[in-house]
Parts: C-alpha cells; structure tokens; sequence
C-alpha cells in the first residue's frame, strides 16, 4: 500500500503539507493507492521546494489563470444569448465554479497523494477496479485541455500583434514569437517563481476592460439594441454558453496549486478570493461592454472599439496573454514531469537531466499548442472546442 511510499511524519501537520494524523492512519492505508505518494515528499534537504506558496500568492494565480481568455468572450456570448439568460449564466455557473473548487479542496485534503485530475480519476475508478483507466483518461483530459488552452493564448497573441502592427507580418510568424516568448516564461520549475508574474497579469486585464469600457461607452460602436432574449439557433446558443462555461474552467489545475501551497488548509480562502473576483468582473465586464456595444459586439471584446483604442488595449493585455498562458502551460509540464518522475530524486535536485527533462517537455507542449493555433484560428471556435471536448467532463466528475 501507499505507507511504504508515503511518510507522514516526515512532511509534518495537514498545515505543512503532509494533511494525516495518527487517528487517519489507518483510513490512508486502505484508501491510498500503492503507487501513490506525495510527488514532492520530504523537502527538508531538498534543492527546489514546491510547498512554499502561501494562501494569497496561489489566490493570485487561480486569479491570473481564471481571468483572461474567457473573459474577452462573455459580452458576444451576451449578444447570442440575451442579457438576461447570459446573466443567469454567468452568475449560476459562478456559484457552481465555488461549489466544485470547494469539492476539489475537500478531495485533495482527504487524498493528499492526489497532484492532478489523473491522480483522481485513480482514486475515483478504484473501487471498480478501473484505477488504471481513471488515471489515464482524467489525466489525458487534463493534458489536453491545457494544451489547448496553451494554444488559445497563442492565438489570441497572434491576433494581438496582428491588431497592434497593422497586419505587419504573416500570423504564423506571430505565432512563432507567442511560442517563443512563452516558452521562455514557463521554465522556471515551482509555482512560486511564476506567482510573481500573476500581479503583472490580472493588472494588465483589468486595465484593459477598463480602458474598452470606457473606450466604448464614450464611442458606442453599436446599435444600442438591447435584448432580454433572443431567438437563436442551436449551434450559435451552444458556442456561447460553452465560451461563459469556459471562463470557469480553471479547475483542471487546482490540484496542481493546492499541492504547493505552504498551507494547504488555506485553500478556501483562495478560492473565494477567486471567485468573488472573477464572478464580479464577468458580470461588469459582460453587460457594460454588451449594452454599449450592442448586439454585433467583437470576441475578443477588445477588439470591439476603434482600431486605436483596440491597439492600446491589446498592448496593455500583453502580460495576461502570455502569462496566464504560462501558468496553464507549467501545469501541464508538471503533470507530465511528476508522471515521468514521481519519487524519484529528479523532483527535487536540479542535475543536467532533470533540468533537461523539463526544458523539453515544455517545448514539446508549447510546439504541440502552437500547432493547434495554427489549425483553429478562430477564437470563438477554438475556445468552444475546448470545452466541448474537455472542459465540462471534468466539471462533472465532481
């Protein structure tokens, strides 16, 4: 069983990270799964320590990996759906979003082995006998929704300098320097080192919703044609709830988050802090943008003022293009590193082959991204896709 792999009293208290008291020990050693253990064990000596994020420095990184994307397309999912449903919407998914992270906190308190959605898919399918399966396909799942959302944000940097530059070269070739860029970022190894660029990025979204809605309620670009409802087709009505559903979909890295937060009994916290933050913003940004905008509002909404306004506002999104990319693609480079290396002294020293190791996942996902933002290069279609195909499967797992 997992007792052999997994010390308890080497990783202190569930306020230190190792979450087990003598009165759980014996509930660990039928619930664990042999394989199991605490990717990042005993950090004492070690040369990279993963559990030092504290309460409010992972709440600004649920924040900058929440608040971005989806976002830029809640005011066209407005104008398909109508205020009022597209209200209903964003608020009940919001409270659905907290109800779920709040599970997920629960679940990782109890498993505290768990690292990513594959962990817990194992969990979950053992009592069928279906460990295996659970691991491979929730952990598949997550793998490809980030490698998506990786993409997304490559494209929607793409569309960016393309807006920027006046279409001042081939969008594979912004697409290449998205690549590059966020490459670069995503390198360091723990979440603490890319926290720092989460300030940078939830600052630069907010000033650019601020700046376009004050762009476009002083140029009321639209029709002013406000609707309660609308009549609208299956396809279209299904694109726009799965961009709203979208904007919630930063579950799929929570376990990876709270498994480096100093205090993992602090996660509620976060998780408030997020979501109150991004169900506040959705529901000012959506109708303010959609009432001024009207019914023919751009996705992404930055796109939906003058082309000098559109370019002061992408400029100043740069930060949360890339770095809420980066955060999403370091999830997923640490998903497959803790899989290669789970137990190992690799986790934790940085030799030529671990740091190697690292260094060639990430660009072997960022390249896999880049590719998917060539395929799809409609934000819109690309952003629907992923949820289609990934984001609400791991919703309802839980």
């Amino acid at each position: 069983m997992a007792d052999s792999h997994y010390d308890a009293s080497s990783n202190g208290d569930i306020n230190r990270g190792g979450y087990s008291t003598e009165k759980e020990q014996p509930r660990q050693s039928q619930d664990h799964i042999s394989h199991l253990a605490d990717p990042f064990g005993d950090e004492e000596l070690a040369e990279i320590k993963y559990r030092t994020l504290k309460w409010w420095q992972c709440g600004m990184i649920m924040i900058a990996e929440t608040i971005s994307l989806g976002i830029l397309s809640l005011p066209s999912a407005m104008a398909v759906l109508g205020l009022v449903p597209a209200l209903i919407l964003i608020i009940g998914l919001g409270i659905v979003a907290t109800y779920t992270g709040y599970v997920i906190g629960q679940f990782k308190l109890r498993y505290p082995q768990v690292h990513s959605m594959g962990d817990a898919g194992e969990v979950m399918f053992h009592p069928l006998g279906l460990a295996r399966f659970g691991r491979e396909f929730l952990g598949s799942a997550q793998l490809l929704f980030l490698i998506f959302v990786m993409g997304s944000h490559i494209l929607t940097f793409s569309v960016m300098m393309d807006t920027v530059t006046d279409h001042g070269t081939c969008s594979i070739v912004f697409g290449i320097v998205g690549l590059i860029v966020s490459f670069i970022f995503a390198l360091p190894r723990t979440l603490r080192k890319v926290s720092w660029f989460s300030f940078a990025s939830f600052a630069s979204i907010l000033a650019a919703l601020l700046i376009t809605m004050i762009a476009i309620a002083i140029q009321r670009p639209g029709d002013r044609k406000i609707d309660a409802t609308t009549t609208v087709s299956l396809s279209k009505g299904f694109l726009a709830v799965t961009n709203i559903v979208f904007a919630y979909a930063g579950h799929v890295a929570f376990f990876g988050f709270i498994s480096e937060m100093e205090t993992p009994t602090d996660y509620p916290k976060t998780l408030y802090m997020l979501q109150i933050t991004d169900t506040s913003l959705y529901v000012i940004a959506a109708v303010v943008i959609y009432i001024y905008g009207g019914k023919d509002v751009a996705s992404p909404a930055l796109s939906s003022t003058k082309p000098i306004t559109a370019k002061l506002a992408y400029g100043i999104a740069i930060p949360t293009i890339v770095i809420a990319g980066v955060i999403n693609g370091h999830v997923a480079s640490k998903y497959v590193y803790v899989r290669l290396f789970r137990g190992t002294d690799h986790m934790k020293k940085r030799t030529f082959f671990s740091v190697g190791s690292w260094i060639v996942i990430s660009l072997v996902l960022w390249v896999i991204a880049w590719v998917i933002s060539e395929a799809i290069p409609v934000f819109n279609t690309l952003l629907s896709l992923i949820v289609s195909v990934t984001g609400s499967c791991k919703r309802d797992s839980y």
